[in-house]
Order: structure tokens, then C-alpha cells, then sequence
């Protein structure tokens, strides 16, 4: 299998810029499946569909859009793909000092700097502050270089002080960035999405990082704060989430098309993972949508 090799992403902002602001509107163009990072903050904006997160040790499906905050370092996956539906995706990316060394150290700038420090653990918004700020977002790029700085501190200081967000590493990311250990994460990550239909067992995700299996449990959870198996079977029931919200399939086929092997076993990590079962999750959806 040929294994993407890891990726510290490198942004260059516009010319004349101290941000990077791209949006993109045609199926899988902002396409980055590999686990990567960046010394840059990011803002995302997703405009309609549903898709995957995996941001530090978090693992879930977003539907209607998303609208989120992943602070520097924070090694994620892309969000959209040619699955995914959505119209577009705008992308802002900056630096934590963007506006100098002591720029955000000023007092009236402390909501946005408290902003910041919450963004280290990844920040999904919802609501009205997602419907209002991310068409904000999406028109950041008819702005000049001025006016467009202008208009994004502004939607800092609004997501600030919004109450409608969802901390998505509670306990923090434990990762240490460097680059051997984002090689060997990248190769996991992309065994388990590749097969994750199909049993793997410890021997062959550990042969693939050339460590024995005790090291590798050892080194998993270090790197990641969860196991190998509970990644993977949360791997899974994303995957079920966004089979749920999106076909009319049956809960019994979609649980083993999500690769469990036993429905009662599915049924009851589901309810442990989302809080609901399946069948409410599903009828929980359909509601939103409508």
C-alpha cells in the first residue's frame, strides 16, 4: 500500500496580507485526507453537507455544515470531500501573531485572546452564530486587504463571545508535533480509514509501524490518549453517523457496513458514542433537516 507521507502543511498568505482567505466552490478541491498541521490557526467555514472531523483525539460527524476553529498545531483531516455535498468551503488561516508580538497582549483584545487559547482545543460552532458568521466568512473575499481585516476581527471578537460552541478536546491533545511520530500517526490513520470494514488486529497495524504489539499500544495511546481499539470502533460508528443521516439503509446493514460483526454489540457502542440509538439518532436527523 503506498502511504502518503505526513504533511506540516506550509500556507503562504496573499501578497500584501498577514492572512490566507480561500474559498473554494467546486467538488474536492480543498481535498487533505492526510493528518496534518500547521503552525497557523484556521477557520473554517463549510457551507451546506456533512462529513467527517477528526481534530486532535476528536472523532464525529457534522451534518448541515460546520463551522469551526482549530488552533495552531492542532493536527486534523480535511473536511470535505466529493461525498461530502456541501456548496463550499471558505478557509482562513493566520498566525497567532498575525497583528505583531503584542498585538492580542493589549487589554481590549483579551475576549479574542481568550478565543485563541480555547481554539487549542479545536471549536465547533452552531446555531445562529454559524448561520450569521459563516456568511460573514464567505464574503470576506470581496473585501480589500484593509476592510477584509477589518470585518474578520470583528467575526473574532462575535465568536468570541458566542455561547453556541462545542469544545471538541475537552482533556486536550496530548500529541507532541514532530515529525517521525506525525509519519507513523499518518500511516495508521490511513490503514484504519482504508480497512476499517474489516477486522485489524493488533499484529498487523504494529507490523506496519515496525513495533512489537505491546510497543505499539504503548505508543498509541501516548500519542493519541485512546487506545487502538476504541479509535478504531469510533472510527466506525462516525462512519455509521453519517450512513444514518444520509441513506435509507437499513440500521442492520449499515452496521456492517460500518464493519461491526455483531448488531447488538453496534447498537449498544452507538448509544454509548452519540447518547441516542440509532434508530433515534435517524429520526433525530430527519427532524433537524426538516
Amino acid at each position: 500500500m503506498r502511504v502518503n507521507k505526513p504533511s506540516l502543511e506550509k500556507i503562504n498568505p496573499t501578497y500584501g496580507s498577514s492572512i490566507t482567505v480561500r474559498k473554494f466552490s467546486e467538488p474536492c478541491r480543498n481535498k487533505l485526507p492526510e493528518w496534518h498541521f500547521h503552525p497557523e490557526m484556521e477557520l473554517v467555514y463549510v457551507n451546506g453537507g456533512g462529513g467527517k472531523r477528526h481534530i486532535g483525539n476528536h472523532l464525529s460527524y457534522f451534518q448541515n455544515g460546520e463551522l469551526i476553529f482549530i488552533g495552531a498545531n492542532l493536527p486534523h483531516q480535511g473536511f470535505t470531500d466529493r461525498l461530502s455535498g456541501n456548496r463550499s468551503e471558505t478557509v482562513v488561516q493566520m498566525k497567532e501573531d498575525f497583528l505583531g508580538e503584542h498585538f492580542f497582549q493589549i487589554p481590549e483584545m483579551a475576549l479574542i485572546k481568550g478565543l485563541f487559547e480555547r481554539a487549542k482545543m479545536g471549536l465547533s460552532f452552531h446555531g445562529k452564530t454559524k448561520k450569521t458568521l459563516g456568511a460573514k466568512i464567505e464574503r470576506l473575499m470581496e473585501y480589500d486587504a484593509y476592510d477584509r481585516l477589518l470585518k474578520l476581527l470583528a467575526i473574532l471578537k462575535a465568536l468570541a463571545i458566542s455561547q453556541e460552541y462545542q469544545i471538541l478536546n475537552a482533556q486536550g491533545f496530548v500529541m507532541e508535533i514532530n515529525m517521525q511520530d506525525n509519519d507513523k500517526m499518518n500511516i495508521i490513520y490511513d490503514y484504519v480509514r482504508e480497512h476499517f470494514k474489516q477486522v485489524i488486529t493488533l499484529k498487523e497495524i504494529s507490523d506496519l509501524v515496525s513495533l512489537t504489539e505491546p510497543a505499539f499500544c504503548r505508543y498509541f495511546k501516548k500519542i493519541s490518549g485512546k487506545t487502538f481499539t476504541l479509535f478504531v470502533n469510533e472510527y466506525r460508528l462516525v462512519h455509521a453517523s453519517k450512513l444514518l443521516a444520509e441513506q435509507p439503509s437499513s440500521i442492520t446493514e449499515i452496521c456492517y457496513r460500518s464493519g461491526f460483526n455483531n448488531f447488538s454489540h453496534f447498537n449498544k457502542q452507538f448509544k454509548k458514542f452519540t447518547g441516542k440509538s440509532p434508530s433515534d439518532y435517524r429520526k433525530q436527523v430527519k427532524r433537524l433537516v426538516q
